[in-house]
This record gives structure tokens, sequence and C-alpha cells, in this order.
């Protein structure tokens, strides 16, 4: 029996989908939902697309860590963790019942403006105390359980903290893994995560490692400023598809 009617067809194009969000993602730390999500809810409801893409997302994540492991910064990742558990759990509950519509079109909103503040003032990374990434990781988290993925949103106060190309890839990636573990565990609990569900989001397993290889290649060529020039573009067009969306 196919997997919620799959069609052969649409299996093709979630596995080219997963491939190529992949593989931004591990150019860009972020992105690979902006591409997934819009052909997972074309195919599935959107209570079924997150879980879907939170089990895709957290394989990619889980290799990109493997593949930029040297470069982790654990600390940030330890206080990020402080704050990520309890507002992923308390996100994930409001995720069974909450309207998006609204929230999704601020978010393209904070985007759009992150950029041309960046643009304008030109920012040089100035280091703040890590253990404000305890409240980095509260904010995004709980977001990440409702709207599926936060990344271009989380990305400038990474960036901001002075980490780049594989520091910065590596140590979002751990950090964002801990996040979708206690996501998938309250979708489960919620009765939204199904076995169909699951099953689903590890048939895109593969193409999300070979994803995550195909941009750690790619970042380990590209100079510092066009990697930078590339995340801030990835933001716009991140904040331009969450206000058509809304």
């Amino acid at each position: 029996m196919l997997l919620y009617n799959l069609t052969l067809p649409e299996t093709a194009l979630l596995l080219a989908a997963g491939l190529v969000a992949a593989t931004l993602a591990a150019v860009s730390g972020f992105g690979g939902a902006a591409i997934l999500l819009p052909i997972l809810t074309a195919i599935f409801d959107l209570r079924v697309a997150v879980p879907i893409l939170t089990v895709a997302q957290l394989i990619g994540n889980a290799s990109r860590v493997v593949f930029n492991y040297r470069a982790v910064h654990l600390p940030i990742v330890g206080w990020y963790t402080l704050g990520a558990v309890p507002f992923a759990i308390a996100g994930g509950v409001v995720f069974a019942s909450a309207p998006l519509p609204i929230l999704t079109r601020v978010l393209g909103l904070f985007l759009l403006a992150i950029v041309a503040w960046r643009r304008l003032t030109r920012p040089r990374p100035r280091p703040f105390p890590i253990q404000r990434f305890a409240w980095i990781g509260a904010g995004f988290s709980f977001l990440s359980a409702i709207v599926g993925s936060v990344g271009p949103v989380m990305a400038p106060f990474f960036l901001a903290f002075g980490l780049a190309k594989s520091a910065y890839i590596g140590t979002e990636a751990l950090a964002t893994v801990v996040m979708h573990i206690t996501k998938l565990v309250v979708y489960r609990q919620m009765s939204v995560l199904s076995f169909e569900t699951l099953t689903i989001g590890l048939m895109l397993g593969p193409v999300m490692i070979l994803g995550s290889w195909i941009g750690k290649r790619i970042v380990d060529r590209l100079p510092e400023r066009v990697f930078i020039l590339l995340i801030e573009l990835a933001m716009a067009v991140a904040g331009l598809l969450f206000l058509i969306r809304g």
C-alpha cells in the first residue's frame, strides 16, 4: 500500500525537492524548508507536512553536524539547548490547533527587515554574551514547532556571534537537532506524528544526507564574503515566501 496514496511522480518530486533543499541548507545553514515545505503542503495537509519536514530536517541537520563536527561550537549549543527544550515542547502543543498565517507573515517581515538592516548598516560581527543563546533557543524553538522551520530568522544571531562557514553550519545544525528531536516527541504525544508520516520523513533521509555532503563540498570552496551574501539572499527569498504564503 502506498503511503498516503503517494503516486510515483509525487515521490520523485519529494526526493528531488529534498536533495535541493538539503544542498541549499548545507551551504547557507537554512532555506531547505522554504523549498521542501511548499512541496509537502501541496501534497499533504499542513499538520501532516510539518512533522514530515521535521523528520527530514532532523536527518539533514544531523548529517551536517557530522560533516562539520571539527568546527562545532559546543558551548553555544549547550546554552541554546537550555531554552530550546522547554519551549519546543510548548510550541509543539500549540501547533496542534493554532492558526498560522499572521505569525508567518510577521516572520517574513522580520527577515526582510534584517536583510535591509545588514545591507544598510554593514554590521560587523560583535560577539555578545553566550548565555543569550538560551533566550534565542527558547524563542526560535517555540516558533519552529509552530511554523516548521525558522532557520532564516536564527541565522543573524549566529552570524552576529562571529561564526562563519563550517563553524556556523555545524553549530546551528547541532542546536537544531536538539530542537527537532524535542518537537518530534511532542508531535508523537499529540498524535500528530503517525507511522506513515515518520516513514515518509525517513524516506527523504538518504537524499538529505547526500545534499548535506554536496553542500559541504561547496562551502569549503566559497570565500567568506560570498558565503554571507548567499545567506542574505536566501533570507530575503524566504522572507518573501513567508509573506506570500501567509
